[in-house]
């Protein structure tokens, strides 16, 4: 057995090679760190260094019950849920809708330019976005309250006042990812075949019920699997993009678990309360990961395991 082990890695020791680099990856950057989970139960202090994580003394659970019995703990979860369920409900159809219509042009010069400008804001770094939403959406100068007063409204603050913040965090969110998500689904979509399209013709389907008969039905897998992923990342709700757009007086509405985890931890100098909140948040995630995957399997999908 170990022979036969050993003989296959000399004569695929090249692939092995080429998986090298993204193995030694995961192992650093991944699996090393989750060494630091220790942190989440013990008392440890900032200048305790490394040594600390072994020469604490363990507290069990005690920041874990400090977390879900504080003011906030309620507070931070709703926010996170319901921007991330927006975000979901809004931003997760959206890539695969642009597909579709895409797939449906049959000018290529307009199909690649609509492509490459829909691609181009993924590029864009969430600082700059955050800096272009901020000097569109200003009360001073901006292009939308410009529009607005022109239009004989009142200007608003939409980075200020919890009736509008979530919404800019949502179809900001959508604007730079919509064109980049929506790859994989084109790829799926070029990969069904042609003679469906063809027998629908004859039929007498249109090309809304090709759409929704064929086109849909076909990538339903890519569909599935990656709206698994996306319920993965629920409790994520964009923390680089709400850190750099909120502001105390939308605190209420925008204060999600990453951005409490940076105030405690690195502002506030609580590791160890900090470390439990992160780890309480990758339990939830790896609890609802695992569940929408039953349930795809249940209903008949394939799932990611």
């Amino acid at each position: 057995m170990n022979t036969s082990i050993w003989r296959r890695i000399r004569r695929e020791k090249l692939y092995l090679l080429l998986v090298l680099p993204g193995l030694l990856y995961f192992l650093v950057f991944q699996y090393g760190p989750m060494y630091g989970i220790l942190i989440a139960f013990k008392d440890i202090s900032p200048f305790q260094g490394l040594e600390g994580m072994m020469s604490a003394d363990w507290v069990g659970l005690k920041h874990f019950n400090n977390f879900i019995n504080s003011y906030y703990f309620w507070n931070i979860i709703g926010n996170t849920l319901i921007i991330s369920v927006y975000k979901l409900l809004f931003g997760f159809p959206a890539p695969i809708i642009l597909a579709l219509l895409l797939n449906e042009v049959r000018l290529k010069f307009f199909k690649k330019t609509v492509q490459t400008i829909s691609y181009m804001p993924h590029f864009i770094s969430m600082v700059v976005l955050a800096g272009l939403v901020s000097v569109m959406l200003t009360t001073d100068g901006g292009f939308v309250n410009g529009l607005l007063q022109r239009l004989g409204f009142e200007p608003i603050m939409f980075l200020g006042d919890n009736r509008f913040f979530r919404s800019v965090l949502v179809i900001s969110s959508i604007w730079k990812e919509v064109g980049w998500s929506s790859i994989i689904y084109i790829a799926a979509i070029a990969g069904v075949d042609p003679q469906l399209y063809e027998a629908a013709k004859v039929d007498g389907a249109g090309r809304f019920r090709q759409m929704w008969s064929i086109t849909l039905p076909s990538i339903s897998f890519i569909v599935v699997i990656l709206f698994i992923l996306n319920i993965g990342h629920i409790l994520d709700a964009g923390f680089e993009q709400i850190f750099l757009l909120y502001s105390p007086p939308v605190y209420e509405v925008a204060d999600i678990i990453d951005t409490y985890v940076y105030r405690k931890g690195l502002l506030d100098l609580q590791y160890s309360f900090a470390a439990a909140v992160g780890l309480f948040k990758a339990v939830i995630a790896l609890i609802l990961v695992a569940g929408a995957n039953y349930v795809a399997k249940k209903l008949g999908h394939e799932g990611i395991w």
